[in-house]
């Protein structure tokens, strides 16, 4: 292998591109990964029918595995991805042959280590490629280079939210196979390669922010295509299981005036229609008139999806922020959190509600026994029961008798590691101290970390560029590879399980728009919200964000007047302790903490709510068994309302 070809540090200061080149008059980007657990065979499957793709982005960084990776790192494992060895593999051979550029975000702590892992993987191939980093570098306070091999943990973990311009600057200088990155924005990923290819500069603001909405609706994958939609209850979103076995990814065609089109594969199966797209276009933007990325600040509320087929959606709308230019970048910084604990057990049959309750409180008294006042660390929850809040059930001892098949759960937070671990000795006794019948006990204990944020101004961000690439005698025939891959990996129609007919052809896609009844929603009855509307839900650190997206358009301006920041309260406040001898203390800390912020998104006459300090701390840290709140959409979708006339 090649030495590696570095170019200068950088800070982020925004600077004009000189002349910039317009390559192409359309660019096809794809999602092969919409984060780090994302289906490997599925990218493969899109590469394989979408030929004209020019780029294919493996988005596989968040909070959590950021925050997995420094703590590998510390422990001396790979600071970067492992999987990508996996995904390589797969992918690598076919990308080469079709001349598709792959950027992934794996690099994650240590890209330099994941660029060699590649570049390993290509020469165990035979395949001769160019592998290219832009990660960001750290500076002494002469401003001359300080890099490191494991840049990441020089500086303690911290990782700031790069821009596109490391990128854009890798397909300058070297036109690599691949791009490995450490943080860059999700977005920015997308953005780059347009920027490249359809000769845009820094300051074409508009252009910048229709591009960025391409990539935020590509950068979680399926989840634009028909993934995390289907659901039984709501009869616009019943897609049929089969429905869901052979969802593409997405992509889109982005032309050099700003005409964005999202799409799937032809042929696939999910679903690509303005329904999913609106879920996208809010899942976890926050204030849609300010969304905050490196290169543009992006007003999303005039944002239109027009549907040109079954596969292609036409996205147009978005527009640069009152205040366009972001001056300072978000910076993640890893602070410890204290030692995770954690136990469960299983009933079954009679009473096993109240024989849970039994062994909740015998693990709390032990625990008090050896470590008086840590129990109020622990937050217990009956999976089966009560663990997702998703409906109301109090104290209900019916409600208890009609469950026969529960799992008790007490997750607990402490600052010491022998209160973890003592939580877990306690709760394995449980074996024969606790009540009858309980069984398949596990436990587990980690040290957990929280990534804090803060703001730092552009100018005192570094980044860099490199790139290595296998040598030319290690080459051979790239068609022989794909094709044993191909034998390795064979793409063929899985066998089906049986399911009833009900479960494979109930589903929207089987009906018109006409016959589904896209209307408004009754007036002066009470109705489950997911009649009206449907929703997604996710996170922002210790924040939620889920979208109300009404079925019938004019249904919003109905919906302004029961969804007040009270009402989410109201509903909310189950996620905390909601015990009888806590109401009052659970009220007054929900006045106090929970902020709740209700954006009108015009443009597709919806809702997008922004509940603060409600996730247990955020993901990383979170003890309850969703720590993400994805779920909350249901909890929210449950709700009887009553619409006005």
């Amino acid at each position: 292998m090649e030495k590696q070809s570095y170019g200068e540090i950088h800070d982020c200061v925004i600077k004009q591109r000189i002349n910039p080149q317009r390559r192409k008059d359309k660019v096809y980007i794809g999602c092969g990964a919409g984060f780090g657990g994302d289906r490997p065979l599925a990218a493969l499957k899109l590469l394989n029918r979408v030929k004209e793709l020019n780029y294919i982005v493996l988005e596989c960084l968040a909070e959590r595995t950021l925050a997995e990776r420094y703590q590998a790192i510390v422990s001396g494992a790979y600071g970067y991805d492992s999987k990508i060895s996996e995904w390589m593999s797969l992918l690598l051979p076919l990308a080469v042959e079709r001349g598709t550029c792959i950027i992934t975000n794996m690099g994650a702590m240590d890209p330099l280590g994941a660029q060699e892992k590649v570049l390993e993987i290509a020469s165990s191939l035979g395949l001769c490629v160019s592998v290219a980093v832009a990660h960001e570098a750290f500076v002494n306070e002469s401003g001359s280079g300080s890099l490191s091999e494991k840049p990441a943990i020089m500086e303690g973990g911290i990782s700031t939210y790069l821009g596109a311009a490391p990128i854009v600057e890798c397909l300058e200088r070297y036109q690599p196979n691949v791009i490995i990155t450490s943080r860059v924005a999700d977005a920015a990923l997308f953005l780059a390669p347009m920027v490249y290819e359809l000769g845009w500069n820094w300051d074409d603001l508009e252009l910048l922010a229709q591009g960025s909405l391409a990539g935020h609706l590509l950068e979680c994958g399926c989840q634009l295509t028909g993934g995390y939609f289907m659901h039984p209850a709501d009869k616009h979103r019943n897609l049929s299981f089969t429905h869901l076995l052979d969802l593409s990814l997405p992509y889109a065609e982005i032309s050099f005036s700003g005409k964005v089109s999202v799409m799937k594969a032809e042929g696939s199966s999910g679903l690509l229609n303005f329904s999913t797209c609106a879920e996208q276009l809010l899942y976890e933007v926050g204030d849609p008139s300010v969304y905050i990325t490196p290169d543009v600040v992006i007003d999303f509320r005039g944002v239109l999806f027009q549907p040109l087929s079954s596969f292609k959606v036409l996205c147009i709308g978005a527009t640069p922020s009152a205040h366009p230019v972001p001056d300072k970048l978000l910076q993640l910084v890893p602070k410890d959190c204290g030692w995770k604990g954690w136990g469960e057990i299983s009933y079954g049959g009679y009473e096993c509600v109240k024989r849970a309750k039994a062994a909740e409180f015998l693990v709390r008294s032990w625990l008090e026994e050896v470590f008086p006042g840590v129990s109020c660390c622990v937050l217990s929850y009956v999976i089966g029961l009560d663990s997702l809040k998703a409906t109301s059930i109090e104290n209900n001892p019916s409600t208890w008798r009609a469950s026969e098949d529960i799992r008790l759960r007490m997750d607990g937070l402490f600052q010491e590691k022998k209160h973890a671990e003592q939580l877990a000795k306690e709760f394995t006794a449980l074996y024969t101290n606790g009540p009858a019948g309980g069984g398949g006990i596990c436990t587990g204990l980690k040290k957990e970390i929280v990534l804090e944020k803060q703001l730092i101004g552009r100018e005192h961000i570094f980044w860099r560029i490199g790139a290595k690439q296998t040598k030319v005698g290690e080459s051979k025939c790239q068609k022989h590879v794909f094709d044993d891959v191909l034998k390795a990996v064979v793409l063929h129609e899985p066998a089906l399980p049986q399911f009833t007919l009900e479960d494979t052809h109930n589903s929207c896609l089987d009906c018109s728009v006409a016959e589904i009844g896209l209307s408004a929603a009754p007036c002066r009855q009470k109705i489950p919200l997911y009649s009206i509307a449907h929703s997604r839900a996710g996170d922002k650190g210790n924040d939620l964000n889920f979208s109300i997206i009404p079925h019938f358009p004019q249904d919003v301006e109905k919906l302004k007047l029961i969804i007040t920041p009270q009402w989410v309260k109201g509903v909310v406040s189950v996620l905390l302790d909601a015990s009888p001898k806590a109401i009052d203390e659970t009220k007054k800390w929900v006045d106090e903490h929970v902020k709740v912020e209700i954006y009108e998104v015009k443009g597709i006459h919806s809702l997008n709510v922004v509940v603060r300090n409600i996730l247990d701390g955020g993901v990383n840290c979170s003890r309850r068994i969703d720590r993400h709140g994805k779920t909350i959409s249901d909890l929210i979708l449950c709700q009887h309302v009553v619409l006005p006339p």
